[in-house]
């Protein structure tokens, strides 16, 4: 089994790459940092875009971990956009017999917030025929789902 962590924060070694070790741990999994790719909005036509790359990551693994900074009370524009940019790039249920799962963390986010950024992976998880696993936003419940990863 290949496990994906799209990291969607700028900070490499952060927070979010932390959760997420915490969740994946004793698994081996690879990284793929978005900063470091070119990923424009939707309707944007950038030079060097890296989607089909992110894209191409993904369907070659069974498990991928989606992290997220919250940012703004919502999920980060580096993961807003690949899900934006989906959006007519990949077909529906394509990506079927996948697991999703999702950490999202921020300094004192409200439950709001976190509700809508996991409302928002869930839906995408659905779209393309992931089964979501659920959403760690603290320690405790990374070690807690890590256990069904």
């Amino acid at each position: 089994m290949s496990i994906l962590f799209i990291n969607g924060s700028p900070n490499k070694n952060g927070n979010t790459a932390v959760l997420a070790a915490a969740l994946l741990n004793g698994k081996n999994y690879t990284t793929l940092n978005l900063t470091d790719y070119v990923i424009g909005a939707y309707g944007q036509n950038l030079p060097n875009d890296g989607l089909d790359t992110v894209i191409h990551a993904i369907e070659q693994a069974d498990t991928i971990v989606v992290g997220s900074p919250v940012y703004w009370h919502n999920i980060c524009g580096s993961v807003r956009n690949v899900l934006d940019r989906f959006y007519g790039k990949v077909e529906n249920g394509s990506l079927s017999g996948r697991k999703l799962y999702f950490v999202f963390q921020g300094a004192a986010p409200e439950k709001w917030m976190l509700e809508a950024g996991e409302y928002t992976m869930k839906r995408f998880a659905a779209l393309y025929g992931m089964t979501y696993g659920g959403m760690a936003t603290n320690k405790t419940e990374a070690e807690k789902l890590s256990k069904e990863v």
